[in-house]
């Protein structure tokens, strides 16, 4: 798996799940969603403004902020029987889509 941190538009489907994906100027065509599961960040790290640790009990929503939901799909070009299988995360953080990883 090639590890990637590239910016990518996403369009979902009716299941919100991820139906195409414009990834360096190429559309892809979900065909399959093979995965799909959520990752939490180093909630360890957490500091407070006076530089304590976090205290995560005492604040519930940072925690969940840090999380991103990942889906591994099976994605192709057009007509042709290019495809692929991608890692596609979403941050709740920043809204943002990224592609993370592509099975070569």
């Amino acid at each position: 798996m090639r590890q990637y941190d590239d910016p990518v538009e996403v369009r979902r489907g009716e299941a919100e799940d991820p139906d195409q994906f414009l990834w360096r100027g190429r559309l892809w065509k979900v065909r399959a969603i093979v995965a799909h599961w959520v990752e939490t960040g180093p909630w360890w790290q957490g500091r407070a403004d006076d530089g304590a640790v976090a205290d995560p009990v005492a604040d519930p929503v940072a925690d969940l902020v840090a999380e991103r939901e990942l889906w591994r799909v099976e994605a192709g070009r057009g007509e042709q029987e290019t495809y692929g299988v991608f890692d596609l995360s979403f941050d709740w953080t920043d809204g943002r889509w990224q592609l993370v990883g592509c099975l070569d």
